[in-house]
C-alpha cells in the first residue's frame, strides 16, 4: 500500500481519493492569485475534493532570457503566505538552488524539486532536512524506475513524506509523451504519486521564444491516470490562457476546472475501488 502523505487537511496515497494541486504556472499579481485560490477553493469544496494551491514565485527554466520567471523570492513568498492565510489553502512552489530553501520552508508547505532537477543531490537532502513534504518531479529524462533514487537521497536525511510527479517524457522536436506505465511503476517506490497533466501537454520551445502546448488534451490524460490509479492531480489553470504571462497554451481554462475535474473524480472513485486488497 502507498503509504500517507498529509498536506493540510489533504491526504495523499493509503488508497485515498487523489488530491487536486493546481493554480497558475506563475505568481503574476497578488490579486489574480488569491481570485485563482478562492476560485479553486470553492470548487474543491463543491466536489469534496483535497486541494494544494501552486503558483512558482520563480520560473528558472525558461525557452527564452526574456520571458517572465515571476516576482521573485521574497515577495512570491510574501504572496503565496496571504494565500495561506486569507483563503486558508496549503501551498506549493519551486525551488530551484540551496539559497531559497531555508525562506521557502517558512512558507510553503510543500518544497517541489523541478523536472530537470531532480537528481541534484545536494537540493534534494536540502529540501529533505526541512522535514517540510517534498514533491519531486520525475525529469523528462529519467525512467519510472530511477525515481527511487531520488527517493533514496530524501529518506537518507530521515523525510519520507515524499510526492512523486510525472510530467510526461522527452520525445525530442519539442515534444512530450506519457507512458501511463511510469504511473504504477513509481507507486512501487510506496510514495504517492501525482499526474501532472498540463505539463504533460506542454511542448518545450515549440513556439521558438516560448513554450508551446495542447491543452485539449489535458482531460484525456487525466482520465487515463486516474483509471491507472494516481494519487494525485496536477493542473496549472488561468481564467484566461490565452493572456498568461507563463505556461498559457498548455494551462487549462479556469471555467472549465469543475466539470473536468467531476470526469476524472468518477473515474478515480472507480479505480480506487478496484485497488481495495
Amino acid at each position: 500500500m502507498v503509504r500517507e502523505v498529509r498536506v493540510g487537511d489533504a491526504i495523499f496515497g493509503g488508497g485515498r481519493p487523489l488530491v487536486l494541486i493546481a493554480g497558475p504556472c506563475v505568481i503574476e499579481t497578488l490579486d489574480h492569485t488569491l481570485r485563482t485560490a478562492e476560485a479553486l477553493k470553492g470548487i474543491a469544496a463543491r466536489l469534496g475534493v483535497g486541494l494544494v494551491f501552486k503558483a512558482s514565485f520563480d520560473k528558472a527554466n525558461r525557452t527564452s532570457v526574456t520571458s517572465f520567471r515571476g516576482p521573485g523570492l521574497d515577495a512570491g513568498l510574501e504572496i503565496l503566505a496571504r494565500v495561506k492565510s486569507e483563503c486558508g489553502l496549503p501551498v506549493l512552489s519551486d525551488v530551484h538552488d540551496l539559497s531559497q530553501i531555508a525562506p521557502a520552508a517558512e512558507v510553503l508547505d510543500v518544497l517541489q524539486i523541478p523536472a530537470f532537477l531532480s537528481r541534484q543531490t545536494d537540493l534534494l537532502a536540502a529540501a529533505g532536512a526541512t522535514g517540510r513534504v517534498v514533491n519531486v518531479k520525475k525529469g523528462q529524462f529519467l525512467a519510472p524506475w530511477d525515481m527511487k533514487n531520488a527517493v533514496g537521497k530524501l529518506e537518507s536525511v530521515g523525510n519520507r513524506n515524499i510526492l512523486l510527479t510525472e510530467r510526461g517524457a522527452s520525445f525530442g522536436y519539442n515534444n512530450l509523451v506519457v507512458d501511463m506505465r511510469s504511473l504504477p511503476i513509481m507507486r512501487e517506490t510506496g510514495c504517492p504519486v501525482i499526474f501532472d497533466a498540463t505539463h504533460s501537454v506542454q511542448l518545450p520551445g515549440g513556439a521558438g521564444t516560448a513554450s508551446a502546448g495542447q491543452r485539449q488534451f489535458v482531460g484525456a490524460l487525466s482520465r487515463a491516470a486516474a483509471g491507472a490509479g494516481i494519487d494525485g492531480l496536477f493542473w496549472e489553470v488561468h481564467e484566461d490562457p490565452d493572456r498568461a504571462l507563463c505556461d498559457g497554451p498548455n494551462s487549462l481554462p479556469l471555467d472549465q476546472v469543475e466539470a473536468q475535474l467531476r470526469r476524472v473524480l468518477a473515474i478515480d472513485a472507480i479505480a480506487k475501488e478496484q485497488m481495495q486488497p
